[in-house]
């Protein structure tokens, strides 16, 4: 993904995958889990699974970027861990900077065994140098936050209250939004509106109408759907549709 960013403000949250950027122009104003900071042309970001994050404009020229958001299994063979977890969060380093962009540059090109090569080699270059392993949490609180978190992947469409996922884990209600958010960075509330933007992002990448989205991920109507999507990707479905049907005739793979 490559973007840029004015006056948009990104809605605090993460991802399942690694989010790996640079920034090509402008500066963003981060908040990566508990860091802030501002980033400037030539930074590299790295955002591990699971981390909540925000953005938004670091001047008045606001922020370009370019982005990579390989899987977690990939970089796990690369870096030879079952647990991979970038130690660093920004970074300025020419040699990672470059790497990156050419791992994008050859995504864009529609050659898949240049993409992949190219992506496993800004992988260990980065790993070479900040890679590490994932900190070990409470176990009974993860165990509580992971039960309601599939809980809400199954029910996205139609989920049960707190109250009822507070019963259904065995804990109070305050203890459930504790252990959610110690876990996941989020309320479960939060978390459940992230899981149904990812969902809807799958759904328009496959072609599937906007007003069809809304209803499958369990927004009320493609109005609401469209707020939120935009709050957290920055365009509206319709947009981002559009645009991912003119890169893959473009050439992407």
């Amino acid at each position: 993904m490559r973007a840029r960013f004015v006056r948009h403000r990104f809605a605090p949250h993460s991802h399942e995958v690694f989010a790996i950027g640079v920034l090509s122009a402008g500066a963003e104003d981060l908040r990566i889990g508990s860091e802030t900071g501002r980033v400037t042309a030539g930074g590299v970001v790295m955002i591990n699974p699971g981390v909540v994050h925000t953005g938004e404009p670091g001047g008045p020229d606001g922020w370009a970027y370019r982005v990579l958001y390989p899987d977690v299994g990939v970089v796990a063979e690369v870096a030879g861990s079952n647990a991979p977890w970038f130690t660093e969060s920004v970074v300025y380093d020419e040699v990672a900077a470059s790497a990156v962009l050419a791992a994008h540059v050859a995504a864009e090109s529609g050659d898949r065994l240049a993409s992949s090569s190219a992506l496993r080699h800004a992988l260990a270059v980065l790993w070479s140098g900040y890679g590490g392993r994932m900190p070990v949490a409470e176990p009974v609180e993860n165990r509580v936050a992971e039960v309601v978190r599939d809980v809400l992947h199954e029910r996205m469409a139609d989920p049960p209250s707190l109250g009822e996922l507070a019963e259904f884990a065995g804990v109070s209600q305050f203890g459930l939004v504790r252990a959610f958010r110690g876990r996941f960075g989020l309320p479960p509330h939060a978390y459940l509106t992230q899981q149904r933007i990812h969902a809807a992002r799958a759904l328009l990448d496959a072609g599937t109408p906007a007003a069809r989205v809304a209803a499958e991920v369990g927004f009320t109507d493609q109005a609401h759907l469209s707020r939120h999507f935009r709050r957290f990707v920055g365009v509206t479905p319709g947009r981002y549709q559009r645009k991912n049907v003119q890169e893959r005739r473009g050439g992407r793979s």
